[in-house]
């Protein structure tokens, strides 16, 4: 896979659609490591502050979360993906829905909100476990 040269779009937003397509297809599952910075750098031949922004759209959406040091990784849920044809900004309302656009946006915030919380509490969890094994050693 690589990036276009005959798209219009910025390298990143290439990189991070195609990532987002291998996320959306299963082909990397909730909780499995996206790949590095360098590993993208390598694969795309982009830069790495190029790389660093097409994961941050990443994050943004809610598809995926990162941890210091450690990398980043697909979120579990469905916070951020979007169903085929639907539009990046605003999906389209579900027919006979009652929800407004704007309920649909705070909606989507809170989830973001609560996929964030999920994923710091994850990582304090990890690690505190990582602290008890240390210290029963």
């Amino acid at each position: 896979m690589s990036l276009s040269t005959s798209d219009p779009r910025p390298p990143y937003q290439q990189a991070a659609d195609l990532i987002r397509r291998e996320i959306e297809s299963g082909k990397i599952k909730p909780g499995e490591q996206v790949p590095s910075y360098r590993e993208l750098q390598e694969r795309f031949g982009i830069a790495n502050m190029t790389a660093r922004s097409a994961l941050r759209v990443l994050r943004e959406e809610g598809l995926i979360y990162t941890v210091q040091g450690r990398g980043s990784y697909v979120s579990d849920g469905t916070v951020g993906k979007r169903g085929k044809g639907a539009s990046a900004s605003e999906p389209a309302p579900a027919p006979g829905s009652a929800v407004s656009a704007d309920e649909l946006r705070a909606l989507r915030e809170q989830l973001r909100a609560m996929s964030v919380d999920l994923q710091d509490i994850k990582r304090e969890v990890a690690e505190l476990k990582a602290a008890k094994r240390q210290a029963e050693e």
